[in-house]
Formats: structure tokens, sequence, C-alpha cells
């Protein structure tokens, strides 16, 4: 038991640590993923936080507007140039039903009034007040009356808001910021005549801020650029404090932890307001929380089952082992001592066995000279299956391939052709003996084998092809014919075939060196010929690596008839023009498919649904089909992958459609929108945004973009009191003249006579 278990311990910690090297990454995706989550959702909570920025300051600019537009009015300016003892009741009357109830739309004008100090008279919407009178009525907690007076009423005030403040008003407690601004706008003394006062409750500003309170139940807090706030709301002021006055705290940074929370800060470039939010961490993670849970329960899932099934394949792979001891043991007597285990057992057994069988080895020894020669005749016969093997058999030959590479030759003794008589026979015998014998003196490296009663097979072993290693070997042959023929009256004849640049195509050469010799022999010429110098139709493909770029550029680029021409082409040059082998029409059909798989494995295709049907239709194109039927195959499968690239490149033409229109519909107030920004914007050059927003929507992008500007014209035309100039501006105009000439151009009559109409 305690074997087994050894042998079974050692494949169990080999699965776990498989199993838990992708557990290792596993856990990094993990992380990244919360990673990614959290920052999401952090950019989420900034997004809402400037939605609100943008909305508020909206909102103070239109409190501004409104002052500016008071500014103006004639009513009201009569009311602050007066000067008698005489109170104008009747001016006063139609100031407050004309000009006081102009503000109501917006709820941050809901609660105003104005100061006159020629008559020391307050002016609301409903009702006029002497500032003791209205101090009882609405006032602040900590000012009195006289501070009141000197600070609101007395003063020159330039757009000044009040930070947030306790209010009473009519009994109710409640608390405001304050915006003020004397008229006329241009007041330098000390008092002005006229002060509008805007009180903007508190609760009116946090209604615009719900969005991060609701949703996320954190805090927000706006405060000016002296740290007085503005709004607060969802935790108390101790904290906002505590913050504010915490080193560790940088407010420089958008987003950033602090305690239990994540603060959000934004500066307002216009007022210098200082908007920050708080959001839980448990609410902000809680989608990359549910993300964790889930992984881990998958993980652990997973690792379970991994264990189990390693529990089985290790109870498998060590059963085997096992049963491989108890037959050793059965048959050498044998058992494990306790200091060696069972792979030492077993080792040490088959240690014994090599050792006994020594009478084997010297069997072997004997016939060493019958394995090399069996093992040439298989090289050159190309009946090994892989390099391995051939390494292998030359050990077991005790034959030195060198660096494997070489020429193979084919020997004929000339002058015995057709003759098979016993003396004949023992003649050709010696002289294949001598032939072998003087060219082992000449190159001491060379390998050879019978082939033939009258040939003799020779591997010339060398490094890499050369015309000078062919020189040589030419020198050699030349050198051994003089001899053979001085020495003996022997004539050769022999043929070399191509360089091999590995064992396992010495075949390929031995096959090239007999069709030279068959050469040799037909035209009757003495000594040696390189198969490159023999009249045999050995013609090669025609497949240059510039045509198998500019088919996988053409493909790539959608262009299926360019694509199919290019094939056609090849396919012309290598069948119409050349007549190929079988060999060379397999090895280019093959080249075309790894083509193919090349294109396949780029990302355009990598992660397309097309992947593996296509990879497959791909592999299964059969060398021995009719060059018809390949040719068509390659069609379809191009036009397959045409058809995807055209269908993506239409996806992301609409989407670049959509960014222009989008941006177009934020930016048409810019009179310095042009096509260039837009092509900036979408990052892709300007002719080309151009002739492709021609050729999808059917207009010029300029004639969209006069479009757009003049719809929103005539809206504000219909719904605003914004001047002819006013409305050219907002729209992007510098010139209310070029305003006026491209809206007659686009609605037949003038903005003017639009805006009657709409009125009549």
């Amino acid at each position: 038991m305690h074997n087994y278990s050894n042998v079974f311990r050692r494949f169990l910690i080999s699965y776990i640590i498989i199993l838990i090297i992708p557990s290792i990454g596993g856990y990094m995706s993990y992380r990244t993923s919360i990673s990614v989550t959290q920052a999401l959702s952090i950019e989420n909570s900034v997004t809402q936080l400037q939605k609100s920025q943008d909305i508020l300051e909206r909102r103070m600019a239109e409190v501004e507007g409104f002052t500016r537009q008071l500014a103006i009015n004639k009513q009201l300016s009569v009311l602050m140039n007066e000067r008698d003892n005489s109170t104008n009741v009747y001016g006063i009357w139609n100031t407050m039903q004309n000009v006081l109830t102009s503000g109501q739309t917006n709820d941050f004008l809901q609660d105003y009034y104005i100061y006159l100090a020629n008559y020391n008279l307050i002016l609301t919407s409903g009702s006029t007040y002497r500032p003791e009178h209205f101090y009882e009525v609405f006032h602040y907690n900590d000012l009195s009356l006289n501070e009141w007076r000197k600070e609101f009423l007395e003063k020159t005030h330039r757009s000044e808001i009040r930070p947030l403040s306790p209010f009473v008003e009519r009994t109710i407690q409640t608390s405001v910021i304050t915006y003020m601004q004397s008229l006329p706008l241009d007041s330098f003394k000390d008092s002005s005549p006229a002060v509008v006062i805007v009180n903007i409750d508190e609760k009116v500003i946090s209604s615009m801020l719900t969005g991060l309170t609701e949703r996320y139940g954190g805090w927000v807090h706006v405060s000016d650029e002296n740290g007085n706030t503005i709004v607060q709301q969802g935790e108390d002021a101790p904290y906002i404090s505590k913050l504010a006055a915490d080193p560790a705290f940088d407010k420089n940074k958008v987003s950033q932890f602090y305690e239990d929370d994540l603060v959000i800060t934004t500066r307002s470039g216009k007022n210098g307001w200082v908007y920050q939010a708080g959001i839980p961490r448990s609410v902000l993670l809680e989608n990359a929380n549910r993300i964790k849970y889930r992984s881990w329960a998958i993980t652990g899932g997973t690792l379970l089952l991994g264990l189990l099934v390693g529990l089985v394949l290790a109870y498998r792979n060590s059963a085997p082992i096992n049963r491989l001891v108890g037959v050793m043991r059965e048959q050498f007597g044998k058992e494990e001592t306790p200091e060696r285990d069972s792979f030492d057992f077993l080792s040490g057994n088959i240690a014994d066995m090599i050792t006994k069988n020594k009478q084997l080895e010297n069997e072997l020894g004997r016939q060493l000279p019958l394995i090399r020669d069996a093992f040439l005749k298989r090289l050159i016969a190309g009946e090994f299956e892989s390099r391995d093997e051939i390494i292998y058999a030359a050990e077991q030959a005790d034959i030195q391939l060198g660096p494997g590479a070489g020429y193979a030759g084919v020997i004929q003794i000339s002058g015995y052709s057709g003759m098979d008589s016993v003396e004949i026979l023992n003649e050709l015998n010696a002289s294949r003996l001598l032939l072998k014998q003087a060219l082992s003196e000449r190159e001491p490296a060379v390998l050879t084998t019978d082939t033939g009663s009258d040939k003799v097979a020779a591997l010339f072993l060398a490094g890499e092809g050369s015309p000078a290693e062919e020189k040589r070997i030419s020198q050699i042959m030349e050198s051994l014919t003089g001899y053979l023929s001085e020495e003996y009256r022997m004539t050769i004849q022999a043929g070399l075939g191509d360089h091999f640049a590995t064992v396992n195509e010495a075949s390929r050469s031995y096959e090239q060196a007999k069709q030279a010799l068959e050469y040799t022999v037909y035209v009757n010429k003495k000594g040696m010929l390189w198969s490159r110098e023999a009249g045999i139709e050995n013609t090669t493909y025609y497949y240059p690596l510039d045509t198998e770029q500019r088919l996988i550029s053409t493909v790539r680029a959608g262009e299926l008839e360019e694509a199919k021409r290019i094939i056609n082409e090849i396919f012309a040059q290598n069948f119409g023009q050349r007549e190929l082998s079988v060999e060379m029409k397999h090895q280019l059909v093959g080249e075309m498919k790894g083509t193919f798989l090349k294109l396949l494995d780029q990302k355009t295709f990598l992660e397309s649904p097309l992947f593996e049907n296509t990879k497959r239709r791909i592999i299964d194109i059969d060398f021995s089909d009719p060059l018809e039927s390949i040719r068509e195959e390659l069609h379809n499968i191009m036009e397959e992958m045409c058809s995807f690239v055209v269908s993506k490149k239409k996806d992301a033409h609409i989407l670049i459609i959509r960014q222009m229109y989008q941006y177009t519909a934020e930016m048409y107030a810019d009179a310095e929108l042009t096509l260039y920004r837009v092509a900036e914007h979408v990052e892709r050059p300007e002719k080309y945004i151009s002739q492709l927003f021609k050729e999808v929507t059917g207009v010029n992008y300029s004639d969209h973009l006069v479009k757009v500007r003049m719809d929103q014209a005539a809206t504000l035309l219909k719904e605003s009191n914004y001047t002819v100039d006013e409305i050219a501006a907002r729209v992007g105009y510098n010139s209310s003249h070029s305003f006026r000439r491209a809206f007659k151009r686009l609605t037949g009559i003038s903005p003017s006579t639009y805006r009657q109409s709409h009125i009549e």
C-alpha cells in the first residue's frame, strides 16, 4: 500500500500543479475585471456630478441674465430715476404686474425682490414693503435689521452671492443662498438706486443634485471659492469640515477614497465653486463585489472538480506502473528496499536486463555493416517518418550524419548492362568494392551502399549548399573517374542531385541523381552530371512573395473581384504556361492554403464568427482535387471573407456618421465649427469623411450643418424673445446678414417674417 501511494502521490502532485497554474491566470483576470468595473463606476459617478454641475451653473446664469434684463427695463428705470417727493403709485403697481412676474418660469426666481432706494421701498410680486416690515416677514437668522440694511440694501453689488444661510420665510425655517445685483449695472458708488435680491432655497438646488444621493445614498456638498457652503445634502457639516481640514485629502484629485466614501471633486471654471460628492464604497463597488463572489464560487467549484479529476487520473496512471512493478517482482524475485521507490526499482531492473544481454550487443556488433547498409537504403528510399527516427537509426548503425545536409549521387560501372553470369557478378562485386574504397580515400565522410549489381549510391555530407562545395565534389568525381580508368580500366558514369538541407530530404536528392544518371546514360556521356544540367523537365511553381502580399491586402480590403483576378492569374501562370509535376502542384496548393490560414489569423478575422468554419474549409482542400475545384473553393472562401470585411466597413461607416451627427448637434452654436474640426473629432481624414457623408446621407456636410442651425433658429424664433441678431449668434453665425440670407434660402422667408407668421 505504501508503494502504491508513493506513485499515486507523484502523479497527483503533478496534476495539482497543472491545476494551480491556470487558476493563477484566472485570478489575475479576475483582478483586472474588478479594476475595470471599479473604474467604470467611478467614471459614471464623475459624469453624474458634472452633469449636475452644468445644470446648476446654467440656472445661475439664467438668474444673472434675468437681473441684466431688469437693468434695461424701461418701467423700472423710470422708478429708479424719479427724484420728486411724490409717489408714483401707478408706476409701482405697473412694475409689480409686468416686471416682477416675468421670472416666475424659473424655480430659481420664485423668491426675489427689488429695493428702490429713492422710495425706500421693497417690491415683490405680490406686495410692497418698507424694509422694516419686510424684515419682520423675511429675515436671516444671523443678521439684525440694521446689519441686513447695510449689507444688502445700502451697498453696491456686482453679481454677488451670499453663501448658504439660515432664513425665516413667514415663520417657516429654511436655508437660502442669496444673489445680489445693483441697478443700473454700472453703479460704482457706495450705494445704488436699486438692488435686485434673489433668494434661492436650498431645497431647489438640492433637487438638482438628488441624482447622486438617491442613486447611491451618498452626500453632496457645494461651496464657493472661499470654502463657504452653498448647498449640502446627505451628510453633516462636521464631516465636511473634517475632510477639508485633513492634509491627507488631496483637493486637486477628481476622485479618491476617504474613509468609507469615494469623494469626487470638481471645480467650476466660471464662478470657482467646488462640487464634492461622496459615494459609499459598498454601493460603488456593488457590481465589482457581485463579480468577486461569483468568481470565487466558480473558481472554488472548478478547483474541486479539477481535484476530483486529478485523483481519478492519478489512480489510472499509477496503476500500470504498479502492475509493472509487480511483474518485475515476480520475474526477478526482488523487493524494493525502503530507501528505493518504485521508479528506482524499475530502472535498476532494466539496467540489469541490459547488462545481462551483452551477447545480444556483440551479435549486433557483428551485424553492424548490414545495419549500416540497411539504414542507408531506407534513408535514400525515404522510408523514415521523422528526423528523430533517422537520428536514432543512424546512432544504432554507428553513422555520423554531421550537419545532416549534403548531396546524393548514383555511380554506375559502365559496360556491364544486360550481363548476369556468375563471372560477371563476381567481377562487379570486386569493381564495386574498388570503387567504394577509392571514393572513401578521396572523401572519408562519404556514405555508400549498393543499389544494384553495377550501381553504388553515395551521400556526400556537407554544410550549406554552395558553388564552392559543388565544385569540390565535381573535382572528387573527376579524380575518381581518372583513377579508376587508369588503374583498373574501369569506366564509370554518375549523376548528382541538388543539395538537401536536412536528412529527411536525402531521398529527394537521390531521385534527382537517378534521373541525372539516366540522362547521362541516354546521351552516353562519360563522367558525372548534375541534375540541373540534365534535360529533365523540373519546372517549379510561380508564387512570388509580392503576389502573396497583394492577395492578402486585397482580401483584407474586401475587394473580391481583384482577389479573384489574382487567383486566376496564379493558376494561369502555373497550369497554363508551365508544366508542373504532381509534387510541384501539391507544393503550390499547400503554399496557397498557408496564405489563407495566415490571412485568417489576422485580427480582422480572428474574432469573427466565420473563423472556425473557414479554417476547416481551408484545411479540407485536398491536393488531389481537380484544379478547377480547388480554384472554385478558394473563390468561395474569398467571397465569404470579403463579404464579412464589407459588412464591417458598413458598420464602421454608420458609426462615423452617427458621431458626426452627434457632434454637430452639440457644437452647431460654435461659429468655428468646420469639417476639419469634425474630422479631428472622429479621427478620420477630412476628405474621407466628406466623401463618406455625401455617400451615406446623400447631402454635403455643409448643407447638413446649415439645416441643423436653421432648425434650431426656427425653434428660437417661435419659442424665445431673443432678437434676430442674438439668435444668429446662438446658432453659430458671426454675421446676422449671413444668417438672414441662409435662413431665407432654406425656408423661403426672412427670420422676421417667420416669427411674425408664427405669432399670428
